[in-house]
């Protein structure tokens, strides 16, 4: 990367014209882009928003040339960049306008180092001044204390950090992020806007995020660009584009919370009609606060926990990672913890809290160096993978990772198959009944969208019936309208496999379907309890970076005494009745 003043003072027009672009993939029925006409400004910071599959990232991949240089189909129209055509010039020429931090962004790390991944690509480009330029992309990213660690020694968020600024050492005028922060918690999440917000307005950097977070896109983004069937529908500004509530539903986009809630009581006669509909917590306690009618709520009893009969128990255990360099960092320390049987459990915490980790211990992927992990009273370094196998189950982060044959349908029978259960060709036909997977049987799960990958993934993570199901991020880069099938999903499980852990950053899925929340930070669990008890304990919420959804805060910046999980909790204070 090129030094500050020199980044400040870079001339080049890097104006982005598309014109009439059509894209359609070899062997697709239908074009993923249809006749796409849109401009976007030097210095704009834009999100590209839409459904899972609308066209987002295809429509991003022809601005660094992988379309069509690399991703061949058949393509209409033209691209430009800093006014030259896309399809005459070369990828590696592309790549140093047009920087790409992919969605699976941990592929684009390729060496051991942080300096040394950072100044990899402009080593690449035979630039003589690499490593200045990595330790100036490194600095810029907040990763200059870092600069010496071993990749591996990187939290989630940190690893994006060094893709962004493995990308920003070429000094591309362009930075595009694909889903920049789908599976990052909030404080990891917010410094990576904050980088982006640097890059742009310090930097003059065009950034371009294709982004399902809207409260995000309202904070940091200057404009929106929406994406309907593989056609731009608007580019708006970011406020403007985010009060369209219909509109953004419509594409299964989620407005922020304050948004919808101020359309719905718009639409009740609650708010007065040609209400400027609030986008943040901010302007929302304008609006609403001469509506409100009652900020107290007759408590009926209070939620407790239920007693459950143990199935999982961690006793003092210490797990440490080999380590290259230094001390072996230790995840766990003395940890322990029950998990009963029927329970339903959020796991939360920061990146690097011990999530992952937890969860592949009661799998038996890996052992504690001390202590003990047992399930249902046997411990699992003494138990066989098949047999745990029977017991637990785990659906990965990455779904893609559940599919090792050609179709969906071999996909669910495989571990079936493999053990001789029997009938086991009927229960795959059962499966794919219940998991609306029968038209898509002969499908190869990796060609599948992100919502159908979901499904097939928890079909065959529920096979064998078996007592426990882990779930790793399930709603990590979805939209709403996947997210929703997520649910319906997960209460279809209920009598097959009734106890439930799910790791994840998404409050709203806590709060909709959690009935215990576990928040661990650095390897130690800090809170246990029910969402209304984590929820108000400032602290928890203070040390871990829990971010409760929006609706939540509105009501606390308002003064409403009982917690307001869900929008039509919210608008109850307004209709000046009492409810328990």
């Amino acid at each position: 990367m090129q030094d500050e003043k020199e980044l400040k003072g870079r001339s080049a027009v890097n104006t982005i014209e598309i014109k009439n672009l059509t894209f359609t993939y070899p062997g697709a029925k239908a074009p993923t882009l249809k006749q796409v006409d849109v401009s976007i400004e030097k210095g704009d910071f834009l999100a590209v928003i839409g459904n899972n599959g609308c066209g987002k990232s295809t429509l991003c991949r022809t601005l660094n040339g992988l379309i069509p240089h690399f991703i061949t189909g058949d393509i209409e129209g033209d691209v430009f960049i800093d006014g030259k055509n896309t399809k005459e010039e070369e990828i590696g020429t592309l790549a140093k306008k047009v920087g790409y931090v992919y969605q699976d962004f941990e592929n684009q790390i390729v060496c051991p180092t942080v300096l040394e991944d950072a100044s990899y690509a402009c080593l690449n480009y035979a630039m003589d001044n690499y490593i200045e330029k990595g330790k100036e992309a490194l600095r810029v990213c907040g990763l200059g204390n870092k600069m010496n660690d071993y990749v591996w020694q990187l939290s989630g968020g940190q690893k994006h950090l060094l893709a962004l600024a493995g990308t920003a050492a070429l000094s591309p005028d362009i930075l595009i992020l694909d889903e920049p922060i789908a599976q990052l918690d909030p404080a990891h999440a917010d410094g990576i806007y904050e980088v982006l917000k640097e890059l742009n307005e310090k930097y003059q950097k065009t950034v371009i995020v294709i982004e399902h977070h809207t409260e995000y896109i309202t904070r940091y983004c200057k404009h929106a660009l929406l994406i309907k069937d593989g056609s731009v529908k608007w580019k708006l500004p970011a406020k403007e584009a985010m009060r369209r509530v219909k509109e953004l539903q419509e594409s299964n986009i989620f407005p922020p919370q304050v948004t919808i809630a101020a359309q719905r009581m718009e639409d009740a006669g609650l708010l007065p009609k040609g209400t400027m509909l609030p986008v943040n917590i901010e302007e929302g306690e304008k609006i609403f606060s001469p509506f409100l009618k009652n900020n107290r709520t007759e408590y009926g009893a209070k939620p407790v926990m239920k007693e459950h009969d143990k199935l999982v128990e961690f006793e003092k255990v210490t797990v440490k990672y080999r380590s290259v360099k230094g001390e072996p960092p230790k995840i766990f320390d003395d940890f322990s913890l029950d998990i009963g049987k029927g329970e339903k459990i959020a796991l939360i915490g920061s990146n690097g809290a011990g999530k992952s980790t937890m969860l592949k211990l009661m799998m038996g992927l890996i052992h504690p160096e001390s202590g003990r992990v047992s399930v249902k009273g046997k411990l699992t370094r003494d138990m066989s993978k098949e047999e745990l196998g029977h017991t637990i189950s785990m659906v990965y982060q990455n779904p893609e990772e559940m599919f090792i044959k050609d179709s969906i349908r071999k996909d669910i029978e495989y571990a079936m198959k493999v053990r001789k259960i029997e009938n086991y060709e009927e229960r795959t036909k059962e499966l794919l009944e219940m998991f609306r997977l029968t038209d898509l049987a002969d499908r190869d799960g990796r060609l599948l969208s992100g919502g159908q990958m979901r499904r097939a993934s928890l079909a065959i993570g529920i096979a064998l019936n078996p007592e426990m199901l882990l779930l790793d991020e399930p709603t990590a880069n979805l939209d709403i309208a996947t997210r929703r099938e997520i649910m319906k999903t997960l209460q279809m499980l209920k009598g097959i496999t009734d106890t439930v852990v799910i790791a994840t950053h998404d409050m709203q899925l806590v709060c909709d379907w959690a009935e215990r929340i576990i928040v661990l930070s650095s390897g130690y669990v800090i809170a246990d309890g029910t969402k209304e008890e984590i929820f108000a304990d400032m602290f928890v919420r203070g040390r871990v970076g829990i971010r409760p959804p929006q609706i939540y805060d509105m009501g606390r910046q308002m003064g409403i005494i009982s917690p307001c999980f869900t929008i039509d909790e919210f608008i109850e204070h307004f209709r000046g009745e009492k409810y328990a």
